[in-house]
């Protein structure tokens, strides 16, 4: 009995990682064993990206709401101390848009909790 490959689904597979790899420099582009390295470790990146991008993002709210709220006379561990204290639950994402974008507003919720 003659063996069976299944060249259809293997073809399939390797055509998917040949155009992902699309774009890359060199071997990585059309070499399979390259691209699928190259996919596998940039699928990887892409991962740990999605999570950096969250702490990222939280630093930045942090900062801006830190600078705003010093030009109040507050530091940011007060203030955050404070709104937890009233029980205010704006979180640090809305803050910092408040504090970029609607500085009037970002002063009341200071006043309000100083």
């Amino acid at each position: 009995m003659p063996r069976s490959v299944n060249a259809v689904a293997s073809r399939a597979r390797r055509k998917r990682i040949l155009k992902a790899a699309k774009g890359y420099y060199g071997k990585r582009k059309n070499v399979y064993t390259v691209a699928k390295n190259v996919m596998e470790k940039g699928l990887q990146y892409k991962y740990v990206g999605r999570k950096l991008k969250k702490r990222e993002y939280r630093a930045l709210w942090i900062a801006r709401i830190n600078a705003a709220v010093r030009e109040e006379g507050l530091t940011y561990s007060e203030f955050i101390h404070k709104l937890n204290l009233k029980g205010i639950t704006l979180d640090r994402k809305i803050l910092a848009d408040l504090a970029m974008n609607e500085p009037a507003t970002f002063k009341n919720i200071v006043a309000s909790v100083k």
